[in-house]
This record gives structure tokens, sequence and C-alpha cells, in this order.
């Protein structure tokens, strides 16, 4: 009998291999597909963007990208939102953003959708902290709650009217209602 090996699949691998929709994740050696986002969490999504891009693009603080792979470590990542500081975009030669981003975002928000790991997507968060990610956001659209994370500091749980922190310079006041707010659309 012939045993055959399978050759473990690496990050550079991983990244060469085509897209999938909805996108996967490379975390620990294995491709995880992300789940395909819903009416709620897209909803979420594109305010939040609008609303930190609207409130930092144009005096060049920062941008959020949305569900962009960041690839950095041994983890390529697609997180919900991933925001950067507009220092730290690696703008390509024509100043444009670049395809492949091989870092972490400098604020990571994920939308936890009912199919989802909670713990896999904290395990995301958590690794992006690792790598020099500042905050890390998990919205849970099911109880209404926002869990913040922040380097070396135990989550803080929001609810209600609370303010989440945002990054240093982004100027935007949001309460907890107000982001789930968002998902009435017809009042």
């Amino acid at each position: 009998m012939n045993a055959t090996t399978t050759q473990p699949l690496t990050l550079e691998k991983f990244l060469k291999l085509p897209e999938t929709k909805p996108a996967s994740e490379y975390i620990n050696g294995e491709i995880i597909p992300k789940p395909m986002p819903k009416g709620k969490h897209s909803r979420l999504q594109l305010r939040l963007c609008n609303s930190i891009n609207e409130s930092a693009e144009s005096h060049k603080i920062a941008y959020a990208f949305p569900k962009l792979r960041c690839s950095f470590g041994i983890r390529s990542i697609v997180p919900d939102i991933a925001v950067f500081k507009w220092s730290r975009i690696p703008f390509d030669a024509d100043g444009e953003a670049p395809n492949d981003f091989l870092l972490s975002p400098d604020w990571t928000i994920e939308i936890l959708s009912p199919e989802q790991s909670s713990n896999r997507v904290i395990g995301n968060i958590l690794y992006c902290l690792q790598h020099g990610c500042q905050l890390g956001w998990l919205i849970d659209p099911a109880d209404r709650s926002i869990l913040v994370f922040r380097p070396s500091q135990q989550p803080e749980l929001l609810q209600g009217s609370d303010r989440p922190l945002l990054l240093e310079e982004i100027d935007l006041e949001l309460t907890v209602d107000q982001i789930f707010g968002w998902l009435k659309m017809d009042s």
C-alpha cells in the first residue's frame, strides 16, 4: 500500500486561489467560508461604512472598506468592515488603493450572522489586535449589542444609549441605539 501525503495549504498558496463568493478566509491552515450577508447585515455594513467615510475620508483621517481581504501573519481574513488610518493605506504609485492589503486594519468590525460561530469571529478580532489593530467591534443584531475590543483590555459590552469607542480622530457621534435604528427603513 502506498501512503499519500498531502502538503498543507500555505497562506501564499491560498492567496493564489481564485476568490469565492461569499469570501473564504484562511485561518490556521484551513479555508473557512464566510456566510453570505443577509439584509440586516448588509444594511448595517453599508450605513457604518458610509458614516465612517463621510466623517473621515475628506480630512484624510481614515477609510472604511467593506469586505476587504486583509492578509497578515499566518491568516487571510475578510472583516465585514476594515478601517485603515489614512497614513497606513498602502497607496500604489498612482495614488490609488492597492488590490492587496498585506497588513492588519486599524479597526476591524464584524457583524454577527445567525449561522456564524461567535468564537471564530472573536478569534479574528483578537488576532487583528495581536497584529497591531487598535480597535475591534463585534456587532450582534440578535441582541442589539456591540462588544468592543481594545489591545490588552477586557472587552466591553455596550447597549442602548452607550457610545462605542471609535478610532482616534474620527469625529462621529453614535450610540448603539442609533446604529441599530438604521435597520428601520420605513420610518
